[in-house]
Protein backbone atom coordinates (compact mmCIF):
# COMPACT_ATOMS: atom_id res chain seq x y z
CA UNK A 1 0.00 0.00 0.00
CA UNK A 2 1.60 3.19 -1.05
CA UNK A 3 1.02 7.05 0.60
CA UNK A 4 -1.54 8.14 -2.18
CA UNK A 5 -3.90 5.07 -0.97
CA UNK A 6 -3.46 5.93 2.37
CA UNK A 7 -4.18 9.58 1.80
CA UNK A 8 -7.55 8.77 0.06
CA UNK A 9 -8.13 6.05 2.61
CA UNK A 10 -7.25 8.19 5.04
CA UNK A 11 -9.43 11.31 3.33
CA UNK A 12 -12.54 9.59 2.95
CA UNK A 13 -12.73 7.29 6.44
CA UNK A 14 -15.77 9.70 7.25
CA UNK A 15 -17.16 9.70 3.62
CA UNK A 16 -20.29 12.36 4.26
CA UNK A 17 -17.79 14.89 5.77
CA UNK A 18 -15.72 14.70 2.62
CA UNK A 19 -18.42 14.74 0.40
CA UNK A 20 -19.84 18.16 1.90
CA UNK A 21 -16.21 19.72 2.05
CA UNK A 22 -15.82 18.41 -2.15
CA UNK A 23 -19.43 19.57 -2.62
CA UNK A 24 -18.46 23.40 -0.84
CA UNK A 25 -15.61 23.30 -2.96
CA UNK A 26 -16.86 22.38 -6.07
CA UNK A 27 -19.68 25.63 -6.00
CA UNK A 28 -16.99 27.43 -5.13
CA UNK A 29 -14.97 27.08 -8.23
CA UNK A 30 -18.13 26.59 -10.28
CA UNK A 31 -19.48 30.08 -9.83
CA UNK A 32 -15.51 31.26 -10.40
CA UNK A 33 -15.63 29.59 -13.44
CA UNK A 34 -18.80 30.25 -14.95
CA UNK A 35 -18.22 33.99 -14.00
CA UNK A 36 -15.19 34.22 -15.10
CA UNK A 37 -16.05 32.90 -18.99
CA UNK A 38 -18.80 35.20 -18.49
CA UNK A 39 -16.58 38.06 -17.78
CA UNK A 40 -14.59 37.43 -21.33
CA UNK A 41 -17.39 36.35 -23.09
CA UNK A 42 -19.34 39.25 -23.29
CA UNK A 43 -16.36 41.20 -24.54
CA UNK A 44 -15.89 38.28 -27.18
CA UNK A 45 -16.99 40.06 -30.36
CA UNK A 46 -15.08 40.37 -33.28
CA UNK A 47 -14.25 44.25 -33.64
CA UNK A 48 -12.58 45.89 -36.76
CA UNK A 49 -9.67 48.08 -35.62
CA UNK A 50 -11.08 50.64 -38.18
CA UNK A 51 -14.47 50.47 -37.50
CA UNK A 52 -16.18 53.07 -34.74
CA UNK A 53 -19.25 54.07 -33.21
CA UNK A 54 -20.80 57.48 -32.31
CA UNK A 55 -23.48 57.62 -29.95
CA UNK A 56 -24.85 60.20 -27.86
CA UNK A 57 -22.56 61.69 -25.42
CA UNK A 58 -24.71 61.87 -22.29
CA UNK A 59 -25.55 57.56 -22.81
CA UNK A 60 -26.12 55.16 -25.71
CA UNK A 61 -29.12 54.94 -24.83
CA UNK A 62 -30.03 58.76 -25.88
CA UNK A 63 -31.01 59.23 -29.47
CA UNK A 64 -29.70 61.37 -32.06
CA UNK A 65 -31.15 63.68 -34.62
CA UNK A 66 -30.74 61.47 -38.09
CA UNK A 67 -29.44 64.39 -39.72
CA UNK A 68 -26.34 63.55 -37.51
CA UNK A 69 -25.94 60.82 -39.71
CA UNK A 70 -25.62 62.51 -42.94
CA UNK A 71 -22.54 64.59 -41.46
CA UNK A 72 -20.76 61.78 -39.95
CA UNK A 73 -20.85 60.10 -43.44
CA UNK A 74 -19.74 62.77 -44.80
CA UNK A 75 -16.87 63.72 -42.63
CA UNK A 76 -13.23 63.24 -43.88
CA UNK A 77 -11.51 59.66 -43.07
CA UNK A 78 -15.01 58.02 -42.96
CA UNK A 79 -15.42 55.57 -45.68
CA UNK A 80 -18.98 54.15 -44.52
CA UNK A 81 -21.64 54.65 -42.18
CA UNK A 82 -24.99 53.21 -41.21
CA UNK A 83 -27.36 53.74 -38.02
CA UNK A 84 -29.22 51.52 -35.97
CA UNK A 85 -32.42 52.12 -33.57
CA UNK A 86 -33.00 50.01 -30.32
CA UNK A 87 -36.77 48.74 -30.91
CA UNK A 88 -37.21 46.81 -27.40
CA UNK A 89 -38.43 43.56 -28.85
CA UNK A 90 -39.55 40.60 -27.93
CA UNK A 91 -41.15 37.42 -29.15
CA UNK A 92 -44.80 36.72 -27.40
CA UNK A 93 -43.69 36.79 -23.81
CA UNK A 94 -41.40 39.99 -22.71
CA UNK A 95 -38.93 38.23 -20.42
CA UNK A 96 -38.91 35.14 -21.97
CA UNK A 97 -38.94 36.20 -25.72
CA UNK A 98 -36.87 39.28 -25.66
CA UNK A 99 -34.59 39.77 -28.46
CA UNK A 100 -32.39 42.78 -29.52
CA UNK A 101 -34.03 44.05 -32.53
CA UNK A 102 -32.91 46.34 -34.72
CA UNK A 103 -34.30 49.00 -37.24
CA UNK A 104 -31.42 49.43 -39.61
CA UNK A 105 -30.70 50.88 -43.21
CA UNK A 106 -29.96 48.09 -45.10
CA UNK A 107 -27.75 49.24 -48.08
CA UNK A 108 -24.99 50.57 -45.87
CA UNK A 109 -25.62 48.15 -42.82
CA UNK A 110 -24.50 45.36 -45.01
CA UNK A 111 -22.11 47.65 -46.01
CA UNK A 112 -20.39 48.71 -42.77
CA UNK A 113 -21.16 44.93 -41.07
CA UNK A 114 -20.36 42.48 -44.26
CA UNK A 115 -17.89 40.43 -42.83
CA UNK A 116 -20.46 39.33 -40.61
CA UNK A 117 -23.58 38.89 -42.88
CA UNK A 118 -22.81 36.13 -45.13
CA UNK A 119 -26.32 35.08 -45.85
CA UNK A 120 -27.64 33.75 -49.48
CA UNK A 121 -27.95 36.38 -52.26
CA UNK A 122 -31.48 35.52 -52.71
CA UNK A 123 -31.98 36.12 -48.57
CA UNK A 124 -30.09 39.74 -49.13
CA UNK A 125 -32.39 40.34 -51.66
CA UNK A 126 -35.77 39.71 -50.21
CA UNK A 127 -34.55 41.94 -47.03
CA UNK A 128 -33.76 45.02 -49.25
CA UNK A 129 -36.67 45.06 -51.22
CA UNK A 130 -39.72 44.15 -48.63
CA UNK A 131 -39.70 47.07 -46.12
CA UNK A 132 -41.91 44.54 -43.63
CA UNK A 133 -38.99 42.14 -44.02
CA UNK A 134 -36.71 41.02 -40.87
CA UNK A 135 -33.73 38.99 -40.80
CA UNK A 136 -32.63 36.81 -37.61
CA UNK A 137 -29.73 34.99 -36.34
CA UNK A 138 -30.04 31.45 -36.86
CA UNK A 139 -29.87 30.94 -32.87
CA UNK A 140 -33.03 32.96 -32.63
CA UNK A 141 -34.68 31.34 -35.58
CA UNK A 142 -34.53 27.86 -34.33
CA UNK A 143 -35.04 28.59 -30.79
CA UNK A 144 -38.79 29.87 -31.84
CA UNK A 145 -38.93 27.21 -34.72
CA UNK A 146 -39.42 30.17 -37.33
CA UNK A 147 -38.98 29.20 -40.84
CA UNK A 148 -38.06 31.65 -43.82
CA UNK A 149 -41.19 33.10 -45.39
CA UNK A 150 -43.08 32.87 -41.93
CA UNK A 151 -44.69 35.63 -40.48
CA UNK A 152 -43.95 36.78 -37.45
CA UNK A 153 -45.56 39.66 -34.79
CA UNK A 154 -42.99 40.96 -32.54
CA UNK A 155 -43.66 43.36 -29.93
CA UNK A 156 -42.23 46.49 -28.51
CA UNK A 157 -41.55 47.30 -24.80
CA UNK A 158 -40.47 51.08 -26.30
CA UNK A 159 -42.73 52.38 -29.07
CA UNK A 160 -46.42 51.70 -30.13
CA UNK A 161 -48.25 51.85 -33.34
CA UNK A 162 -50.66 55.25 -34.26
CA UNK A 163 -53.78 52.76 -33.09
CA UNK A 164 -51.93 51.97 -29.89
CA UNK A 165 -51.02 48.62 -30.94
CA UNK A 166 -47.60 47.56 -29.87
CA UNK A 167 -47.44 44.78 -32.03
CA UNK A 168 -45.80 44.84 -35.85
CA UNK A 169 -45.54 42.25 -38.27
CA UNK A 170 -42.95 40.92 -40.51
CA UNK A 171 -41.94 38.21 -42.96
CA UNK A 172 -38.90 36.43 -42.14
CA UNK A 173 -36.88 36.08 -45.41
CA UNK A 174 -33.44 34.96 -44.32
CA UNK A 175 -31.00 33.97 -41.12
CA UNK A 176 -27.77 35.12 -40.36
CA UNK A 177 -24.84 32.99 -39.33
CA UNK A 178 -23.86 33.60 -36.08
CA UNK A 179 -20.07 31.75 -35.43
CA UNK A 180 -18.63 32.63 -31.85
CA UNK A 181 -18.04 36.53 -31.86
CA UNK A 182 -20.29 37.79 -34.75
CA UNK A 183 -21.39 40.83 -34.30
CA UNK A 184 -24.83 39.92 -35.32
CA UNK A 185 -25.19 37.12 -32.31
CA UNK A 186 -28.88 37.25 -31.17
CA UNK A 187 -29.64 39.81 -33.20
CA UNK A 188 -32.79 40.84 -35.32
CA UNK A 189 -33.06 43.21 -38.24
CA UNK A 190 -36.09 45.27 -39.34
CA UNK A 191 -36.27 48.36 -41.82
CA UNK A 192 -35.79 51.81 -40.22
CA UNK A 193 -37.79 53.34 -42.76
CA UNK A 194 -40.97 51.01 -42.22
CA UNK A 195 -40.38 51.09 -38.38
CA UNK A 196 -39.61 55.08 -38.27
CA UNK A 197 -43.16 55.42 -40.77
CA UNK A 198 -44.86 53.83 -38.09
CA UNK A 199 -44.44 54.65 -34.86
CA UNK A 200 -45.97 57.67 -32.64
CA UNK A 201 -43.01 59.07 -31.70
CA UNK A 202 -39.29 59.64 -31.83
CA UNK A 203 -39.50 59.91 -35.37
CA UNK A 204 -36.14 60.59 -37.50
CA UNK A 205 -34.18 59.50 -34.59
CA UNK A 206 -31.40 57.04 -34.08
CA UNK A 207 -29.70 55.07 -31.86
CA UNK A 208 -25.94 55.48 -32.76
CA UNK A 209 -24.10 55.84 -36.03
CA UNK A 210 -21.35 52.56 -36.43
CA UNK A 211 -18.87 53.48 -39.31
CA UNK A 212 -15.82 52.81 -41.10
CA UNK A 213 -12.77 54.66 -41.22
CA UNK A 214 -9.95 54.63 -44.51
CA UNK A 215 -7.33 53.40 -41.72
CA UNK A 216 -6.96 52.43 -38.31
CA UNK A 217 -4.63 55.31 -38.04
CA UNK A 218 -7.34 58.05 -38.69
CA UNK A 219 -9.35 56.52 -36.27
CA UNK A 220 -8.49 59.14 -33.18
CA UNK A 221 -8.28 62.24 -36.09
CA UNK A 222 -12.09 61.16 -37.08
CA UNK A 223 -13.58 60.72 -33.86
CA UNK A 224 -11.98 64.18 -32.79
CA UNK A 225 -13.41 65.43 -36.05
CA UNK A 226 -16.84 64.23 -34.93
CA UNK A 227 -17.37 65.01 -31.56
CA UNK A 228 -15.84 68.49 -32.41
CA UNK A 229 -18.17 69.28 -35.03
CA UNK A 230 -21.49 68.19 -32.97
CA UNK A 231 -20.02 70.36 -29.54
CA UNK A 232 -22.25 72.90 -27.75
CA UNK A 233 -25.14 71.55 -29.75
CA UNK A 234 -28.52 70.13 -28.39
CA UNK A 235 -27.22 66.78 -29.21
CA UNK A 236 -23.69 66.32 -28.65
CA UNK A 237 -21.79 63.00 -29.20
CA UNK A 238 -18.98 61.14 -28.16
CA UNK A 239 -17.10 58.59 -30.79
CA UNK A 240 -15.15 55.37 -29.72
CA UNK A 241 -13.88 52.71 -31.41
CA UNK A 242 -16.11 49.57 -32.18
CA UNK A 243 -14.10 47.63 -28.92
CA UNK A 244 -14.37 50.29 -26.37
CA UNK A 245 -18.48 50.77 -27.33
CA UNK A 246 -19.20 46.63 -26.95
CA UNK A 247 -17.36 46.90 -23.65
CA UNK A 248 -19.39 49.96 -22.60
CA UNK A 249 -22.61 48.26 -23.68
CA UNK A 250 -21.84 45.15 -21.82
CA UNK A 251 -20.78 47.68 -18.26
CA UNK A 252 -24.49 48.80 -18.58
CA UNK A 253 -24.95 45.04 -17.11
CA UNK A 254 -22.84 46.50 -14.16
CA UNK A 255 -19.37 46.21 -13.12
CA UNK A 256 -18.99 42.15 -14.07
CA UNK A 257 -15.40 42.29 -12.93
CA UNK A 258 -16.35 44.14 -9.29
CA UNK A 259 -19.10 41.43 -9.08
CA UNK A 260 -17.23 38.35 -10.14
CA UNK A 261 -14.13 39.55 -7.44
CA UNK A 262 -16.36 39.81 -4.89
CA UNK A 263 -18.20 36.65 -4.70
CA UNK A 264 -15.20 35.08 -5.58
CA UNK A 265 -13.51 35.97 -2.97
CA UNK A 266 -16.43 35.78 -0.36
CA UNK A 267 -16.93 32.02 -1.61
CA UNK A 268 -13.11 31.31 -1.54
CA UNK A 269 -12.81 32.98 1.97
CA UNK A 270 -15.59 30.64 3.66
CA UNK A 271 -14.11 27.60 2.03
CA UNK A 272 -10.52 28.18 3.25
CA UNK A 273 -12.20 28.72 6.32
CA UNK A 274 -14.42 25.50 6.46
CA UNK A 275 -11.94 23.26 4.55
CA UNK A 276 -8.79 24.90 7.43
CA UNK A 277 -10.80 24.18 10.20
CA UNK A 278 -11.81 20.44 9.47
CA UNK A 279 -8.43 19.61 8.23
CA UNK A 280 -7.11 20.61 11.67
CA UNK A 281 -9.83 18.87 13.57
CA UNK A 282 -9.32 15.70 11.02
CA UNK A 283 -5.45 15.12 12.09
CA UNK A 284 -6.16 15.65 15.66
CA UNK A 285 -8.78 12.33 15.52
CA UNK A 286 -6.13 10.62 14.59
CA UNK A 287 -3.30 11.83 16.91
CA UNK A 288 -2.53 8.45 18.46
CA UNK A 289 -2.34 6.84 14.74
CA UNK A 290 0.10 9.64 14.09
CA UNK A 291 2.52 8.34 16.91
CA UNK A 292 1.81 4.50 15.42
CA UNK A 293 2.70 5.69 12.18
CA UNK A 294 5.70 7.30 13.41
CA UNK A 295 6.34 4.43 15.35
CA UNK A 296 6.19 1.57 12.84
CA UNK A 297 8.89 3.32 10.95
CA UNK A 298 7.09 6.51 9.26
CA UNK A 299 9.65 9.50 9.77
CA UNK A 300 8.48 13.31 10.41
CA UNK A 301 8.27 14.50 6.78
CA UNK A 302 6.52 11.66 5.20
CA UNK A 303 3.84 12.46 7.22
CA UNK A 304 4.07 15.76 6.92
CA UNK A 305 3.75 14.92 2.87
CA UNK A 306 0.87 12.39 3.84
CA UNK A 307 -1.47 14.96 5.45
CA UNK A 308 -0.96 17.83 2.95
CA UNK A 309 -1.04 15.51 0.42
CA UNK A 310 -5.01 15.13 1.66
CA UNK A 311 -5.82 18.69 1.76
CA UNK A 312 -4.23 19.20 -1.82
CA UNK A 313 -6.45 15.83 -2.80
CA UNK A 314 -9.28 17.25 -1.10
CA UNK A 315 -9.19 20.74 -2.85
CA UNK A 316 -8.30 19.76 -6.54
CA UNK A 317 -11.25 16.98 -6.33
CA UNK A 318 -13.52 19.61 -5.35
CA UNK A 319 -11.93 22.17 -7.95
CA UNK A 320 -11.83 19.35 -11.01
CA UNK A 321 -15.42 18.80 -10.60
CA UNK A 322 -16.63 22.20 -10.15
CA UNK A 323 -14.09 22.81 -13.63
CA UNK A 324 -16.18 19.90 -15.04
CA UNK A 325 -19.78 21.64 -13.59
CA UNK A 326 -19.07 24.56 -15.10
CA UNK A 327 -17.90 23.50 -18.59
CA UNK A 328 -21.22 21.42 -18.61
CA UNK A 329 -23.55 24.83 -17.22
CA UNK A 330 -22.25 27.17 -19.60
CA UNK A 331 -22.73 24.55 -23.17
CA UNK A 332 -26.46 24.23 -22.39
CA UNK A 333 -26.34 28.86 -21.76
CA UNK A 334 -26.33 29.10 -26.18
CA UNK A 335 -29.67 26.96 -26.17
CA UNK A 336 -31.23 27.87 -23.05
CA UNK A 337 -31.18 31.85 -24.70
CA UNK A 338 -31.68 30.75 -28.49
CA UNK A 339 -29.02 32.92 -29.25
CA UNK A 340 -29.93 35.88 -27.40
CA UNK A 341 -27.48 35.85 -25.17
CA UNK A 342 -23.99 36.70 -26.03
CA UNK A 343 -21.68 33.32 -27.09
CA UNK A 344 -21.14 32.45 -23.54
CA UNK A 345 -18.68 29.46 -23.46
CA UNK A 346 -16.27 28.17 -21.36
CA UNK A 347 -12.68 29.24 -21.14
CA UNK A 348 -9.89 27.10 -21.32
CA UNK A 349 -8.00 29.71 -19.09
CA UNK A 350 -10.21 29.51 -16.03
CA UNK A 351 -8.76 25.22 -15.90
CA UNK A 352 -5.78 26.93 -15.65
CA UNK A 353 -6.28 29.52 -12.62
CA UNK A 354 -8.39 27.04 -11.05
CA UNK A 355 -5.17 24.40 -10.65
CA UNK A 356 -3.52 27.28 -9.42
CA UNK A 357 -6.45 28.01 -6.75
CA UNK A 358 -6.53 25.08 -6.00
CA UNK A 359 -2.85 24.28 -5.06
CA UNK A 360 -2.58 27.31 -2.94
CA UNK A 361 -6.01 26.36 -1.37
CA UNK A 362 -4.41 22.67 -0.48
CA UNK A 363 -1.54 24.22 0.70
CA UNK A 364 -3.28 26.96 2.62
CA UNK A 365 -5.35 24.67 4.43
CA UNK A 366 -3.04 21.53 4.88
CA UNK A 367 0.29 23.72 6.07
CA UNK A 368 -1.25 24.25 9.47
CA UNK A 369 -1.88 20.39 10.54
CA UNK A 370 0.59 19.00 8.31
CA UNK A 371 3.01 21.05 10.58
CA UNK A 372 1.15 19.87 13.86
CA UNK A 373 1.79 16.24 12.93
CA UNK A 374 5.44 16.45 11.92
CA UNK A 375 6.07 18.20 14.72
CA UNK A 376 4.26 15.55 17.08
CA UNK A 377 6.40 13.20 19.43
CA UNK A 378 5.35 9.51 19.65
CA UNK A 379 5.25 9.68 22.92
CA UNK A 380 2.88 12.52 23.14
CA UNK A 381 0.61 11.46 20.49
CA UNK A 382 0.34 7.88 22.07
CA UNK A 383 -0.21 9.29 25.38
CA UNK A 384 -2.90 11.81 24.51
CA UNK A 385 -6.42 10.90 25.07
Amino acid sequence: MNDLVLMRKNLFRKPVRTVLLIVSILIAFLIFCVMGSFTRSINDFNALPNRMVTVSKINFTESLPIAHYDKIAGTQGVAAATHLNWFGGYYQDPVKGFMPVFAVDPDSYFTVYKEDLQIPEAQREAFFKDRTAMLAAQPVAERYGWKVGQHIPLNSNIFSQADGRRVWDFTLVGTIPTPPGSSQTGSVLIHYDYFNDTITFGHDRIGWVPFLTTGADQNGKVAAAIDARFANSADETATQDEAEFNKGFAAQLGNIALVVSLVVSAAFAAILLIVGTTMTLAVRERTREVGVMKSLGFSSPRVLRMVLGESLLLAFLGAGLGVAAAAGVLAVIPAASGGAAPPIHFDPQMAGWSALIALALGLVTGIAPALSAYRLRIVDALGRR
